[in-house]
């Protein structure tokens, strides 16, 4: 029996208001777990902002990754549209993901300062999930995976996305498979190592893209992992342009080097080739 009042009068427009427990909207989203994760632990109103800000960036990194993952699965059986997109699908997601510095990217050092105390030794490159972001960039380093050896089911996640190949892996030897001529060494490196570019792939890709068919299947890959590319770029440079304004060149939290340690990051492309081999066309 509905208690809302005017039911039968409304027609059959009218949404279902009662329900046995929770609305089957809470049980899908969970909107009442994750409206209740926010524990400041300042009095500064500023606060509440930096840490949900921070938790979307958290929740976007995993819709990435899941994008990004089912690439790779993808790539891997030659279902290249399947792949594509979810790269399409995760630019519109890397877009949301470096909105998410416009709350935070007009802090003063005051502002900041009222409550970086209650970050304590928390850092952002201690998240895990957006090290299996840079994992399936191909910035593979097992030394970022010492913070996790507390969280075992965290650290074997990371253990696994170490050791398998990241996104730009699974493009080359898509490409091998179609014939192009990449190099054994390449193939058959360690995939726990940062990947390094080589001038064949540089080759390759440059071949690519002076073909006459510019709508060809491959063209449309370089160019989708390019936009995936171009807006890791801009996360990294968004995060250093946020991070100056907000502390200039002070110690990061963490013990990071700070600003210093984000300009070295902000200066480095992924997938290095896809941008290299544009010289040469």
């Amino acid at each position: 029996m509905s208690t809302y009042p005017d039911a039968s009068a409304a027609g059959s427009d009218t949404p279902n208001l009662d329900f046995a427990g929770t609305t089957p909207y809470e049980d899908y989203v969970q909107a009442d777990v994750l409206t209740h994760l926010q524990h400041p632990l300042s009095d500064d109103p500023g606060e509440m902002v930096f840490l949900v800000t921070t938790q979307v960036m958290e929740l976007w990194f995993t819709v990435i990754v899941h994008e990004w993952e089912t690439a790779s699965r993808a790539l891997r059986e030659d279902r290249v549209q399947v792949a594509m997109d979810a790269l399409k699908r995760s630019v519109r997601e890397l877009e949301a993901l470096n909105a998410s510095w416009k709350p935070l990217g007009q802090l003063t050092p005051a502002q900041f300062n009222a409550y970086r105390s209650a970050l304590g030794e928390g850092s952002g490159f201690q998240s895990a999930m957006y090290r299996r972001m840079e994992f399936l960039l191909g910035e593979k380093s097992a030394s970022m995976l010492v913070p996790h050896r507390g969280a075992p089911r965290v650290h074997a996640e990371l253990e696994k996305a170490l050791q398998e190949p990241s996104l730009y892996d699974e493009v080359l030897r898509l490409l091998a498979r179609r014939g192009f001529p990449v190099p054994a060494e390449v193939l058959q490196r360690d995939l726990a190592q940062k990947y390094e570019p080589a001038r064949e792939i540089e080759e390759i890709w440059a071949g690519i893209y002076a073909g006459d068919d510019q709508g060809d299947e491959l063209v449309r890959l370089g160019e989708a992992l390019t936009d995936v590319g171009e807006l890791v770029w801009r996360w990294r440079n968004d995060h250093l342009v946020a991070t100056r304004r907000a502390m200039g060149s002070k110690t990061g939290t963490g013990g990071s080097a700070g600003v210093a340690w984000l300009e070295k990051r902000a200066r480095k492309n992924v997938f290095p080739e896809l941008w290299t081999a544009r010289s040469h066309v």
